[in-house]
């Protein structure tokens, strides 16, 4: 049998209270993604700053603290983690990635690490935030990239087999601004660590409320901007009673980050925010918006600290003189608008889906199955 290991990322906190607030969280959710792989796997390693270390150390984790974050560099790391703790096959997980995953399928990424040809499965092979690696020192003679967002490409042109996880809820929700913290904490889900440390949370959303009710109102419009897989658009479709429309912008922003900017950026730019806005209180009753690469100056997104008041409306907190008007906008906007990054149109609109009819005794069957009668099946195309 393979030695295979799982490998937590876990970066530095911020200095603002919120960053300080969402790296809580994702400390926690490591803290339970440690505890459920520790019986899974021959070593359980956590790299992290030296201020969490203790705290990994006492769950039983093996840890590699980084003293300076400036230098961190995700492939180095990862390849030293392989060397050092002579792993086999590694199962890799940033923090705040995985949390909703349950033990049957932590066991099937356990599994798949046993494969004996070198592959690799990935939950979002164009942006990955947890990945498996079944033939671990077939990485150590690659150039790997400096942030994990990469590696789809990188192994598959490399010759690497590579395969990717359904876009369901627990493979795409990813711990990564206020706004996920607080979905997570609306629909009760997440370790028991976890829940320990949302409880302690004081969010709270003005418009949250006001767009999960358009949710489930069959007549109403509900528009979403920004990096939405077609795949996920699908799945949240099928899950709520509204209808939806909106605009796919920015995907591989991360991993093309040279790539012309999107159409609603430019647009911006030449003519403001307000005709979008008003488009939107014409069109819809609610709005769902990845912010980051319709704002992203030259591909540059502010500090984190920015952007998360911005996701909470804290307008007095924002000092970019753009991040500042849009968001304004939006909250004057007669339409209730959820803000955020790729995490709330990825696994958010699946928790959106589920958050929404939480108390409500309201029908779930909202769309007819499919037929597949004879004559009606699916054929593959020819040649």
């Amino acid at each position: 049998m393979k030695r295979a290991g799982a490998v937590i990322f876990h970066p530095a906190a911020g200095e603002s209270e919120l960053e300080q607030m969402v790296s809580s969280a994702r400390e926690a959710s490591a803290g339970d993604l440690v505890a459920s792989l520790r019986p899974l796997v021959a070593a359980v390693i956590v790299v992290c700053s030296p201020d969490t270390a203790a705290a990994f150390d006492a769950l039983g984790a093996d840890v590699l603290p980084i003293a300076d974050p400036d230098e961190f560099h995700f492939g180095d790391t990862l390849k030293r983690v392989i060397r050092e703790h002579a792993l086999d096959s590694a199962i890799y997980f940033g923090s705040g990635s995985g949390t909703l995953l349950s033990p049957d399928q932590l066991e099937t990424l356990v599994r798949f690490a046993q494969r004996s040809q070198p592959c690799a499965l990935f939950n979002n092979f164009y942006s990955c935030d947890f990945a498996v690696f079944s033939d671990a020192p077939s990485l150590l003679g690659l150039a790997l990239p400096h942030t994990d967002n990469a590696m789809g490409f990188l192994l598959a042109d490399s010759g690497i087999d590579c395969y990717s996880l359904p876009r369901l809820l627990e493979t795409q929700f990813d711990l990564d601004t206020p706004i996920d913290l607080l979905l997570l904490k609306t629909a009760d889900r997440g370790g028991p660590i976890l829940r320990g440390v949302l409880d302690q949370c004081p969010l709270h959303h003005p418009s949250l409320q006001a767009v999960s009710a358009q949710l489930i109102e069959r007549t109403s419009l509900v528009y979403l901007v920004g990096r939405v897989s077609p795949a996920t658009w699908q799945a949240f479709e099928q899950q709520v009673a509204c209808r939806t429309a909106g605009m796919i912008e920015g995907r591989g922003m991360k991993a093309y980050a040279d790539r012309q900017p999107p159409v609603l950026s430019n647009l911006f730019r030449e003519k403001g925010f307000g005709d979008f806005f008003s488009a939107l209180e014409d069109s819809a009753e609610a709005a769902i918006i990845d912010s980051r690469p319709l704002l992203a100056l030259g591909g540059t997104l502010p500090s984190a600290q920015e952007r998360f008041s911005s996701d909470l409306y804290r307008i007095s907190e924002l000092q970019d003189p753009i991040w500042s008007e849009f968001t304004q906008q939006a909250l004057d906007c007669s339409i209730p608008i959820l803000l955020g990054g790729h995490s709330l149109v990825s696994g958010g609109l699946h928790l959106l889906s589920e958050i929404c009819w939480k108390g409500r005794n309201l029908p779930r069957r909202l769309h007819p199955d499919p037929y597949e009668g004879e004559g009606f099946q699916h054929e593959p195309l020819s040649g």
